[in-house]
């Protein structure tokens, strides 16, 4: 697939602001944990950056882009050298690294303040390497061709940016994590309502939405793979549900509880945001809307519902990239168009795909994260002491 040198800036322009989006979790992660803790979240966002760039790097960019076998695995590009190949191979390869970067962070907020720094390397490292890259190459597999090898994507199933692929892994592997770990000391009193742990900096947090936000002007308009037109496009639609995720989320939030929260404003952006990711180069700028907007209601629901079933996620990383990101799949088949889905499937079968591949994620995030920590545990503790 031919690149101009426009298209190879692009992408590398593109990868620098998802680079940026590790500032803006360590910042949003730091200032929604108490400052006891926040240095501990902190580095584990540096920590298993370094860590999943490197077991890309060394076998699972093979496994998500190289020659596919049977639209299960990749077979090529172990521990590539990226000379002679090319200035597109290493292009697409730090694009794609972000994006590992990207859904292995998000499990750090969530099981904040109470996961060892060691069995958190491990569990990300099996993340990144393993749970990761496989179910990347069964939606995405052929990317770096131009084409769909996959078997998900062979169906039919389209995921523009990572709704699933990136968001959902994360989100589902986060709340398997938190399952499994339990939460946070005094934050269910066997007798009474749920304890409000306040973080330490809401300024900090809000920095870190910021530039979350700013970063998906490359998350999403670097995933056309090239500045061709549609880019634009993609970029205003993904401002656009971000900014209709905050104000939905304020609004219900207000209305219920009788005042706005500092939080709803920071994760009903990023829910808006993670809901448009999957659909924003095929969709209109009113369903882009209509859909960052669907997703901070389905966050601000999941969150309750967490609460209820007593499952600490300390900065809401389940609600925003689990639940909004299965939402932004299905809405791919909601609202997408045909010509720029070009899949062939009609509107009822392209909706069934895009439910049936968002399932297989929730399954293969969520299953092999709760299995894996369980195998684990006997050798590893999880759990910080009191």
């Amino acid at each position: 697939m031919e690149k101009t040198p426009l298209d190879i800036a692009w992408i590398l322009i593109s990868a620098g602001f998802v680079l940026l989006m590790q500032a803006g979790f360590m910042c949003l992660e730091s200032g929604l944990t108490r400052s006891k803790n926040n240095i501990n979240v902190a580095i584990k966002n540096i920590a298993d950056f370094g860590i999943s760039i490197v077991l890309f790097w060394g076998f699972g960019f093979a496994l998500m882009f190289g020659a596919s076998q049977g639209g299960l695995f990749g077979s090529s590009h172990f521990l590539t050298s990226f000379r002679g190949t090319g200035p597109w191979l290493a292009s697409f390869f730090l694009f794609q690294a972000m994006f590992v970067g990207t859904a292995t962070t998000i499990v750090s907020g969530a099981v904040a303040e109470r996961m060892r720094f060691g069995s958190y390397l491990l569990f990300a490292a099996i993340l990144s390497g393993l749970i990761y890259p496989l179910f990347g190459h069964w939606a995405w597999s052929g990317a770096l061709e131009g084409s769909y090898t996959g078997w998900l994507a062979g169906m039919g199933f389209r995921d523009f940016a990572g709704s699933s692929v990136v968001h959902s892994i994360g989100g589902w592997v986060a709340l398997a994590a938190v399952i499994v770990i339990g939460p946070r000391t005094g934050r269910f009193p066997k007798d009474g309502p749920p304890a409000n742990i306040q973080g330490s900096n809401f300024p900090l947090a809000l920095l870190g939405t910021l530039l979350l936000w700013f970063g998906w002007i490359g998350f999403n308009g670097g995933s056309a793979m090239g500045l061709s037109d549609q880019v634009p496009g993609i970029i205003a639609r993904t401002m656009l549900a971000g900014a209709a995720g905050m104000l939905t989320a304020v609004a219900i939030g207000w209305w219920r509880d009788g005042l706005p929260e500092t939080k709803h404003v920071m994760n009903g952006t990023l829910a808006g945001l993670v809901a448009i990711t999957a659909s924003c180069h095929a969709v209109t700028t009113p369903s882009a809307v209509l859909i960052g907007a669907v997703g901070a209601a389905l966050m601000l629901i999941a969150e309750s519902l967490l609460e209820k079933w007593r499952i600490d996620d300390v900065v809401g990383a389940v609600p925003v990239h689990g639940v909004a990101g299965l939402w932004g799949t299905i809405a791919v088949g909601l609202f997408g168009r045909s010509e720029d889905l070009g899949t062939g499937l009609a509107w009822g079968p392209q909706i069934g795909v895009q439910i049936f591949g968002a399932g297989v994620c929730f399954v293969w995030a969520f299953g092999m994260a709760f299995l894996v920590l369980k195998l684990i545990s006997p050798y590893f503790r999880l759990r910080v002491s009191a």
